[in-house]
């Protein structure tokens, strides 16, 4: 038995002195390199920039007539009741469970008089739209097509309890 681990000691050290040899190659394309860039001159470097001292604003006294930052700017923008809002009992359709960013318009079709738009999904599958489908997960309804793009509003949050409607689109992709 103390053959064998004398055997694997001379083994693992036959073999770390034969690794460790490998470690000192040829060098001398690295040494000129640092010679090269040491003997460069140095560059001027560029000043820091002035800081400015900051300066102290004290609400209560600088701000007589001025609009509280915690009361929202309009009494239409707290808790937005009017306006665009989703749809929640509106059954889903299959291209709003993708992100917008996701889908890409492959084209159109025109069947009789109605021009579809061709929408490819991440999976790869390819979808027939009309103006009045719904893609994308922020409510976007499709309001027109054309042989290049796909234009949607979408309905997302403003953040403040209320909602806000924002055009997308999702162009022809090569």
């Amino acid at each position: 038995m103390r053959a064998s681990l004398t055997i694997k000691h001379s083994l693992i050290l036959i073999l770390s002195i034969f690794g460790l040899s490998a470690c000192g190659g040829d060098m001398d394309d690295l040494d000129q390199y640092i010679n090269e860039t040491k003997a460069k001159p140095g560059g001027r470097i560029e000043p820091l920039p002035e800081i400015t001292p900051y300066e102290v604003f004290t609400y209560i006294a600088d701000a007589q007539g001025m609009r509280s930052p915690f009361v929202p700017d309009t009494p239409a923008a707290a808790g937005n009741t009017g306006g665009a809002r989703p749809d929640r009992d509106r059954s889903r359709e299959y291209l709003e469970n993708f992100p917008l960013d996701s889908l890409g318009m492959v084209g159109t079709l025109y069947m009789g008089d109605t021009m579809y738009g061709l929408v490819q999904t991440s999976d790869g599958l390819i979808h027939r739209v009309v103006p009045g489908n719904f893609m994308g997960q922020n409510d976007g309804r499709i309001n027109e097509i054309s042989e290049s793009e796909i234009t949607l509003v979408e309905i997302i949050s403003d953040g403040i309890g209320g909602y806000i409607e924002r055009d997308a689109a999702v162009s022809l992709t090569d």
